[in-house]
């Protein structure tokens, strides 16, 4: 990621995102409100000048899916091109049996019933009533295309003007950019600095600053809002140098291989709108003991000079004491400490029964983009010289990875438990015993547990009983986080080891319903606790938290006012960093008398100092 791009590819970047900007302002009043619908999705398509067929609406908007947001509908809009006038006139030709340039009504019906989505009649007769201008019967296509496309055009022409010419929506913010006029509509005669939005003001002495807005906000201002806003922008300058991350490890207790030791497996998995998942972990320490809780992402890779691509996945473990409820959990420790992969905590546990909660920053583990679906998937069933189906090699490998991954305690073997671990994230089902007794009859089994070979034998008989049609397979390789190319992108395995000194720790895995709401407090408490509230200027009851970490700075947003802020997050000026956010520029939306994690930024090259400074700015109320 990189904060500094060329002249050239800027400017392309900008006017793309303005015309993103337009398209999804011409449906909804704001970019920060979400796509709550596949009709919408479709509306917005459609103001961005594309034609979405379903299939292309089922590829974005699955069944998984609950909302999109506007970086979302950005990345689709990189993915699906235009429709252009000499595509639309190459299809009509392929209806027009005469070859005139005329279609007539039984052509086009013939042509939309039957063929791709299927359209009734009816369709078809408002299609054509539409499109037959001369009303002469007939369809002039070229003309028809030209006239479609031009619309299009206008659509998008007219939502620009709009835009650029509404200046409370100039003062908006847009999903994670932030609007800046175009070129051609900057004075040349005005600074550089004038074209960006909300920059920083000139530098005044604190007791000059200071005085200037108590006495400016003692009256009404005849200054636009957006300029106003400026003094509530807050600026956090930390440099990490490289060498920061190495200084204050937590040495690894000597004798470490005489202490009682546990260790479970699991993964994160980036869900359909961006979020992160995994299952929580109980702790059972049955004395005070002191302990070395470590987690890190873990290799499914056989070479050791070839590491699996998501060992740079940043993780962390969280725990608290075992509540029902978040308020009955309090935050006991978190891995603070990095020692190459291996994220660590070392201090002294009581007797008692924990949480262990993962967590990553998101910042390594993105959200993919759909080009991957265009390209021709890997086979995954083949038949034998004797017609017989079987698994492809390629698929065996990955099951084999997935085995690995969802074999949470390590013994080589399925218990039911962590099988239907497997079946929840895969299909939303449970096996119940008497289809674990059906499949201890078919599948290779023993003590009761599923075997590697048992689990390729399941897969394949499924694969069968569908004749084939990897449809299915499909569904659940890309739960468990792969593409179509059959690589792991959207997951990251991780393993946590829990060593005691003085006893045996448990630790069993679990799906807490509560599980997010839990992290989310003790991540919030992780920061607030070690670092000091700051207010933004010019707002006495909205403030920020900023955690340095050794290898993470991470900020959350208090609103302590009885209504809802938006705040503009510019990280610009920070150099060699990574936002969980994705971008630089971004907006929060913070409720009334809420607190919210506002973003993590990691170093993107570890080996390197990394500059974080960012700059909070409070957006005026529309």
């Amino acid at each position: 990621m990189s904060f500094q791009d060329s002249p050239r590819h800027s400017d392309e970047e900008e006017a793309f995102y303005a015309h993103c900007r337009a398209a999804y302002l011409a449906v909804f009043r704001s970019s920060l409100t979400n796509i709550a619908s596949k009709q919408q999705l479709c509306r917005a398509l459609q103001q961005a000048g594309r034609n979405p067929s379903q299939a292309t609406l089922n590829r974005y908007w699955t069944t998984r899916t609950s909302k999109l947001n506007f970086d979302d509908f950005c990345e689709i809009l990189k993915c699906e091109r235009k429709t252009e006038e000499t595509e639309l006139i190459r299809v009509f030709k392929k209806m027009d049996v005469n070859g005139d340039g005329f279609i007539s009504h039984s052509e086009l019906e013939n042509a939309l019933t039957t063929r791709g989505e299927k359209m009734t009649s009816e369709e078809v007769n408002a299609v054509f009533s539409l499109a037959d201008i001369n009303k002469d019967g007939k369809l002039d296509y070229a003309e028809f295309c030209r006239l479609l496309v031009s619309t299009a055009e206008q659509c998008q022409t007219a939502a620009l003007e709009r835009l650029e010419t509404n200046t409370k929506l100039k003062r908006q913010n847009f999903g994670s950019q932030s609007y800046s006029p175009t070129k051609s509509s900057v004075s040349t005669a005005a600074p550089s600095a004038e074209a960006v939005a909300l920059p920083q003001p000139p530098p005044e002495s604190p007791r000059a600053e200071s005085d200037t807005a108590l006495k400016k906000d003692s009256r009404p201002s005849s200054r636009p809002s957006s300029a106003r806003s400026r003094r509530s922008s807050l600026s956090n300058p930390v440099t990490m140098t490289s060498s920061t991350t190495k200084a204050n490890k937590i040495q690894e207790p000597s004798g470490l291989q005489e202490w009682h030791q546990s260790s479970v497996k699991g993964c994160f998995f980036l869900e359909d709108d961006g979020s992160v998942s995994s299952l929580q972990y109980q702790l059972h320490i049955s004395q005070t003991t002191y302990a070395y809780l470590t987690i890190q992402p873990l290799s499914l890779s056989s070479r050791p000079d070839k590491p699996s691509p998501w060992m740079a996945v940043d993780t962390a473990l969280f725990v608290t004491t075992a509540g029902e409820t978040k308020e009955d959990s309090t935050l006991i420790c978190f891995t603070e400490s990095k020692d190459k992969e291996k994220y660590v905590w070392r201090g002294e546990l009581n007797a008692g029964t924990y949480y262990l909660l993962p967590f990553t920053s998101g910042c390594k583990l993105k959200k993919r983009t759909k080009k991957s679906l265009s390209v021709k998937p890997v086979e995954l069933i083949y038949r034998t010289d004797t017609g017989e189906l079987d698994l492809t090699r390629e698929l065996r490998e990955v099951l084999s990875d997935i085995f690995e991954v969802i074999d949470m305690d390590g013994n080589g073997m399925l218990s039911l438990e962590e099988y239907n671990f497997f079946e929840l994230r895969t299909s939303g089902e449970k096996c119940d015993r008497d289809a674990w007794a059906v499949c201890k009859e078919n599948f290779d089994m023993r003590k009761n547990q599923l075997t590697r070979q048992g689990f390729m034998e399941l897969n394949l008989m499924e694969a069968t009983e569908k004749e084939g049609d990897p449809a299915d397979l499909w569904v659940t390789l890309e739960a468990m986080g792969y593409n179509r190319m059959l690589e792991l992108v959207e997951a990251c395995p991780f393993q946590i080891d829990i060593h005691c000194e003085g006893t045996q720790p448990t630790i069993q895995p679990l799906s807490l319903d509560s599980g997010p709401k839990l992290l989310n407090q003790a991540l919030q408490k992780s920061i607030t606790t070690r670092t000091g509230a700051k207010a933004l200027r010019g707002q006495d009851n909205v403030f920020i938290y900023t955690y340095r970490g050794e290898h993470r700075v991470s900020s959350v947003l208090a609103n302590k006012t009885n209504q809802k802020v938006t705040v503009h997050v510019n990280n610009e000026q920070s150099r060699n960093c990574c936002s969980s956010r994705g971008m630089s520029v971004f907006a929060v939306e913070v409720p009334a008398r809420t607190k919210m994690v506002c973003q993590h930024v990691l170093p993107i090259n570890e080996k390197q100092d990394w500059t974080y400074n960012c700059m909070e700015t409070i957006l005026p109320c529309t």
